[in-house]
């Protein structure tokens, strides 16, 4: 897809998140307070990317996930913005920029996976 077509695809928002490497507002996702069942895929491309199965409330503003649906779905990049060391987790399909993962999450895996709503859809299980 060009970076055309997801302009007209995306609201300027998700297109800024994910293309742009914007973050959306803390406490202004969609998803940051949905316990529904189903899958989280990527906005841009579609790719399952997180399940509700792994999602926990880390009271940060932001949906939180403790791993990922499988660890071939995601690209992880060592991002210095912002004067911090963070690690940005980005679909591995497309490249669209999702949020951040950081070691402060729950057990299994004490893994936070911080996602920006806008960069994904939700499908609810049938």
């Amino acid at each position: 897809m060009t970076i055309s077509d997801l302009k007209n695809k995306l609201s300027d928002l998700a297109f800024k998140v994910t293309q742009m490497k914007e973050t959306e507002p803390p406490f202004s996702g969609k998803y940051n307070d949905l316990y529904a069942e189903g899958k989280y895929i990527c906005v841009c491309c579609s790719l399952p990317l997180f399940s509700s199965k792994n999602k926990f409330n880390s009271k940060s503003g932001w949906p939180s996930f403790y791993q990922p649906i499988n660890e071939d779905c995601l690209k992880y990049i060592e991002d210095n913005s912002h004067n911090m060391l963070r690690v940005e987790v980005c679909c591995k399909k497309c490249n669209s920029h999702l949020g951040h993962v950081f070691d402060d999450g729950p057990r299994p895996t004490f893994k936070r996976y911080c996602i920006n709503s806008v960069s994904m859809r939700f499908v609810e299980d049938e």
